[in-house]
């Protein structure tokens, strides 16, 4: 399951419960919200999405606990196009 909590201005916090939870600090700036989901999705959605991305791809006890959202195409390469065809479907 998760949780995707808006906290203030660009930070969000994003609790994953599996086997074993955990809590991440992520950054996600409005250039790069516009740019990776489009002008109509919000912040959550596009950290959700972004998370089952992840989670498709490793647990979520390696996930980054603090990161900013883009950091996620330097280990994915594919990450960019494969949201945008995420949120494009929602």
């Amino acid at each position: 399951m998760i949780e995707v909590r808006h906290l203030s201005g660009d930070q969000y916090e994003v609790r994953v419960t599996d086997e074993t939870a955990t809590t991440h600090q992520v950054t996600l700036r409005e250039a790069d919200r516009v740019r990776l989901g489009g002008a109509d999705i919000s912040g959550d959605t596009l950290i959700a999405e972004s998370f089952r991305f992840l989670l498709e791809r490793e647990p979520n006890t390696s996930i980054l606990r603090k990161f900013e959202l883009p950091v996620i195409g330097t280990y994915f390469p594919e990450y960019e196009q494969d949201i945008r065809k995420r949120v494009a479907q929602r």
